[in-house]
């Protein structure tokens, strides 16, 4: 329970303003059919996100345990101040002509490639090594709770939410997450 409920925290914070979340703003927006979108939404991060946390869990197996939680606490922090550089979209989706869910599902899946919610996605699962779905289904549900209001509302949200200081949240959650990460690591008195 404790990597489903971290999983879904981390996501859901650091998705806000995030270009996967502003990807589903102009989906929204140029295709207007928000229940296809939200399917392709929800394909492309399973997709996705078993793949990051697979890569993660493998990459947790090569690293000394008692390494692990000095290295993925170092990238919990550095997510966190990634979360503080706002982004934005390098360019308009292409529409595939087979519709609404498989443009989405492609585009979703490409703009998560490098992102980090699925570099965060890597870091729970290594982690949380033998929670692997629970990780997955976490970082999923994250992403939709930051995503599906985007789809469902679009830019009246977007004007409405404190970016700014949901970045800062964010980062902060990163951040302590790292920290609480690495003061569990052995040898250090909790």
């Amino acid at each position: 329970m404790e990597a489903f409920l971290t999983s879904t925290i981390l996501v859901a914070l650091s998705e806000i303003g995030d270009k996967t979340q502003l990807l589903s703003f102009v989906l929204a927006a140029r295709l207007r059919k928000p229940l296809p979108i939200i399917a392709g939404i929800f394909v492309a991060t399973i997709f996705n996100h078993t793949l990051a946390g697979s890569v993660g869990v493998w990459l947790a197996q090569l690293i000394a345990p008692q390494w692990l939680p000095w290295i993925t606490g170092s990238v919990f922090i550095a997510f966190g101040l990634w979360a503080l550089h706002p982004d934005s979209l390098d360019e308009d989706p292409k529409i595939h002509r087979a519709g609404a869910f498989v443009t989405t599902a492609i585009t979703f899946f490409i703009a998560e490639m490098g992102d980090k919610t699925q570099f965060a996605t890597m870091a729970l699962a290594a982690q949380f090594q033998g929670a692997l779905v629970a990780v997955v289904m976490g970082t999923t549900l994250g992403m939709l709770l930051a995503d599906v209001p985007a789809v469902l509302i679009g830019e009246r949200l977007a004007k409405r939410l404190p970016l700014n200081a949901i970045r800062w949240i964010a980062a902060a959650v990163f951040i302590a997450t790292g920290v609480v990460t690495m003061l569990g690591a052995p040898g250090l008195p909790v």
